[in-house]
């Protein structure tokens, strides 16, 4: 009778090889639709591989995942951006798993580390219609590269577009939908695809941009160069981020973002008597739960919804004492 097999020795699978680890890392990053998650994941993930290499170490398991959530904290991240990294640390041993470089039980493991309780919600910045006027006029339109920072900040407040659908807008998705222009089949997170209606002031800053260069195909949005010609290659979402945060402190707003003009548009409309239904439906958001995030939704009991009607009864008597029925 020949021996019992002898079980395969656990440490095998446990230790996983710095290229193990960056075919995980491509194999995660080819996994997700969103460019901005690709870009946050993949600095987390190396973020992850450079403390990997530099820690003595055991293998990829329960217990330096927890060691390194330790570590992050250590540098005072916010909640946030730890639990993002510890979430891009579990696709990567989920996919070192898939490969056969790590145990499906330590990748189980791995995936049970606990993120790090958050206090509270982070909701973001608005600007009030009048600010949001101001970052418009601080854009000098005298210039190629101002002509084109208008009219990316115009989309952002106007459309309450993410900065990557603006630098990715074409040329052929503005079109006419009755009688309004519209940019059509904008895809947004989760793949979900939009048509975004554009406001006359906005599609006039488009006009003066598209007039200036000529632009009559491909991506709207193109590089300037120093000596303000425009180029053929797209600009990135570094240059949205950076023209938003140059014109917000002209106008006195520190650490504004991209993102704060979109939450921005979304409370304006509101503001205006926009329908909560029809701004989900502008900005793409799969639940109403995280429009009513962006508008910064908190119950008014000074002018409660229930007290603007009234129920009469026959024959009630109010009294000022009583007892309970």
């Amino acid at each position: 009778m020949s021996p019992k097999a002898q079980p395969k020795s656990a440490t095998r699978s446990e230790t996983v090889t710095i290229p193990e680890l960056q075919q995980s890392k491509t194999a995660v990053l080819n996994s997700l639709a969103s460019e901005h998650s690709r870009r946050s994941y993949m600095h987390a993930i190396e973020k992850f591989i450079a403390w990997y290499c530099s820690e003595p170490r055991l293998g990829f398991n329960r217990s330096v995942v927890m060691r390194y959530r330790s570590f992050l904290e250590g540098l005072f991240l916010s909640a946030a951006t730890i639990n993002l990294h510890l979430s891009a640390i579990r696709r990567l041993a989920d996919e070192a798993a898939e490969s056969g470089w790590l145990s499906s039980e330590l990748a189980i493991a791995v995936r049970r580390v606990k993120g790090v309780k958050r206090l509270g919600r982070r909701i973001g910045n608005w600007l009030t219609g009048d600010q949001a006027h101001e970052l418009l006029n601080a854009v000098t339109q005298n210039t190629l590269r101002g002509k084109r920072d208008a009219a990316l900040i115009g989309l952002l407040l106007g459309c309450g577009l993410r900065r990557s659908e603006a630098v990715n807008l074409r040329f052929d998705q503005l079109q006419l939908r009755e009688s309004h222009w519209v940019i059509v089949d904008m895809v947004g997170k989760g793949g979900r695809l939009r048509t975004v209606p554009v406001p006359p002031w906005c599609k006039g800053l488009l006009d003066v941009w598209l007039h200036e260069t000529g632009v009559t195909e491909g991506k709207v949005f193109r590089r300037v160069s120093k000596n303000g010609t425009w180029q053929d290659e797209g600009v990135t979402t570094d240059v949205v981020w950076y023209a938003v945060k140059r014109y917000g402190k002209r106008i006195g707003v520190d650490g504004l973002a991209p993102h704060d003009l979109r939450r921005t548009c979304a409370r304006l409309c509101h503001g205006a008597g926009g329908e909560l239904e029809q701004i989900q439906f502008l900005l793409g958001h799969a639940s109403v739960q995280t429009t009513e995030r962006y508008i910064g939704y908190r119950q008014n009991f000074r002018e409660a919804v229930n007290d603007r009607f009234q129920i009469s009864f026959a024959n009630m008597r109010l009294k000022n004492s009583g007892t309970a029925a």
